[in-house]
């Protein structure tokens, strides 16, 4: 069979064949490479411009995405094109920008600074190819962007000390998190903690005493939930100052996953919003996905799913051990502001 770079040219075909066996063979055919993805809804493939026609009549859609998947980067500048095009009063809102960049970022979209200037001290080593082609569509058709996020400095200072760090802050600086973080027990507390308990870069070899581990985790949830509730509010501010418009927000799938995190805080805020949510599920060469994979999302990018991290225990075992190191360097720095 003839192998397309634009996979969704042969959506309505593989929507038809189902993800039986004929499915699967062409599924293959429609992810040769890591450049490739397929819009699925449910079970059937469907093309771009069909997700685009339902994501249309939400008021905010939720894009998750692998940061540093191609395949997940094209298919959101894919998304973007497309729902624009059906709804022209559209703002991008994004968690790879923090609030206290919003200037700068407003600058940038209006022809005030280049781009150097802009991504001085972003922290995104991924922009060119992975935001470049969102902030440069959302300039060239004066889209409003929103720089959601809470400051990379301000979260990992929560992560340290807690939620009670923020009253410590300046005015100028509070206001740059959520003016309320939800800290409550519940769906999206149980998930991040079983994630942060498998996941040795976040718990400290060396500390075996169980109360001392708990007051870590409850402050890494903290740190979690200051970016959540942030991101949250930024979209509630824009969708109340701004009334017409719709939202595009990117972020980390895990922000989204089962409409938690983000997604319930933005419900708290405005509870009337109709929210839809794209995440990216990633399958290897004969697999097929399966419904849980969806995690709740309305529609999947079916994209091919990233090389095993490591090959063997010991060298799990030796990168998490840097990344303990990094992270309890991290975290070891002075608070203050």
């Amino acid at each position: 069979m003839r192998r397309f770079t634009i996979p969704f040219l042969l959506a309505a075909a593989l929507g038809a064949a189902g993800m039986n066996s004929a499915g699967r063979a062409m599924a293959e055919t429609l992810l040769p490479d890591f450049n490739a993805f397929v819009m699925m809804r449910g079970s059937t493939a469907i093309s771009v411009d069909q997700a685009a026609d339902a994501l249309k009549d939400f008021d905010v859609v939720f894009v998750g995405e692998l940061h540093d998947h191609i395949a997940n980067h094209l298919a959101e500048m894919a998304l973007l094109r497309a729902i624009q095009q059906r709804v022209p009063q559209l703002a991008l809102s994004m968690e790879q920008f923090e609030r206290d960049r919003q200037g700068t970022l407003d600058d940038y979209l209006a022809g005030k600074i280049g781009e150097e200037t802009l991504r001085d001290g972003l922290g995104w080593s991924n922009y060119a190819e992975a935001y470049r082609p969102l902030i440069e569509y959302a300039k060239e058709r004066r889209l409003p962007v929103i720089a959601a996020n809470a400051p990379q400095k301000i979260v990992r200072c929560i992560g340290r000390e807690g939620s009670g760090f923020l009253s410590t802050l300046p005015a100028g600086e509070r206001k740059l998190v959520a003016a309320a973080l939800d800290l409550q027990d519940g769906a999206y507390k149980k998930k991040f903690l079983k994630f942060m308990e498998e996941d040795g870069a976040h718990d400290g070899p060396d500390d075996s005493n169980k109360a001392k581990t708990a007051e870590r985790l409850e402050k890494s949830f903290a740190a979690q939930v200051a970016r959540d509730d942030t991101m949250a509010e930024s979209i509630a501010n824009f969708l109340q100052t701004h009334p017409g418009y719709k939202v595009l927000h990117i972020t980390g799938a895990f922000h989204a996953e089962e409409h938690l995190g983000t997604i319930e805080r933005l419900k708290m805020r405005l509870p009337g919003l109709k929210i839809g949510l794209v995440l990216p599920v990633g399958v290897k060469a004969g697999e097929t996905p399966e419904a849980k994979d969806a995690k709740g999302a309305d529609f999947t990018i079916l994209l091919r799913r990233s090389p095993e991290p490591y090959a063997t225990d010991s060298e799990r075992k030796a990168a998490e051990a840097k990344m303990a190191a990094r992270f309890r360097a991290a975290t070891s720095s002075t608070c203050k502001f």
